[in-house]
């Protein structure tokens, strides 16, 4: 266990455990840094500090591109990642500077509530 219960980012990463049971990860990220502000894993597999640093380049990868693209007006809400056995989805907060980062099994776990799960919850992390 990675987090306080004292924090916004920890108070999300409970609610998140208690609202997704058989979650694999999950954290909370600040974009900017790349650090996880609270963390929490059920899988020894799976550093959801590692994984916070590696999808914090994936979302300022992918906000290049958007400004490649020219895409003004637009903002990334959310990146779902489908591996075979893992949904990895990443949920930004309204303010872009903090994400949740969330995996689960693909198998056991609604993908539909997942993202609501993660999508209640990111406005606790602004």
């Amino acid at each position: 266990m990675a987090y306080s219960t004292n924090t916004p980012a920890g108070k999300a990463v409970e609610a998140i455990i208690n609202d997704l049971p058989g979650l694999v990860a999950v954290a909370v990220v600040d974009v900017n840094s790349g650090m996880a502000l609270a963390s929490h894993s059920n899988s020894p597999s799976v550093n959801p500090e590692t994984a916070a640093a590696y999808n914090t380049e994936v979302v300022k990868q992918k906000q290049k591109a958007m400004s490649a693209l020219k895409l003004t007006g637009e903002k990334i809400e959310d990146i779902l990642i489908t591996l075979t056995n893992q949904l990895h989805l990443i949920k930004l907060n309204a303010a872009g500077n903090k994400f949740l980062y969330l995996a689960v099994n693909a198998r056991e776990t609604n993908l539909a509530i997942a993202r609501e799960v993660l999508r209640t919850h990111a406005e606790e992390i602004n």
